[in-house]
């Protein structure tokens, strides 16, 4: 059985939703399906890591959500020995 969902969007929100939707060659209601079902997918709480496919998944998910580049471990090091020596000062 089917139910109707009523969406409230701003005009603008919704003609970027649509477009997206037409560039997938998708309804808007497919494309919002879709995306919600996404985000469920993305946001479970607790991911099985039992196999080689979804440890890579999950290490995946974290490359694209991070930016940047991982601090040198000697770097890091060395700024929490001068904030700890730093606070004892104080």
């Amino acid at each position: 059985m089917s139910v109707r969902v009523q969406v409230i969007l701003a005009e603008e929100e919704a003609a970027r939703f649509k477009a997206q939707a037409m560039k997938e060659s998708k309804s808007l209601s497919a494309w919002l399906r879709d995306a919600g079902r996404r985000m469920l997918e993305d946001n479970r709480q607790f991911q099985s890591l039992a196999d080689t496919e979804s440890l890579n998944r999950f290490f995946q998910k974290c490359d694209e959500r991070e930016k940047g580049v991982e601090p040198d471990w000697e770097e890091q090091k060395k700024l929490i020995q001068e904030g700890f020596q730093a606070g004892n000062k104080i």
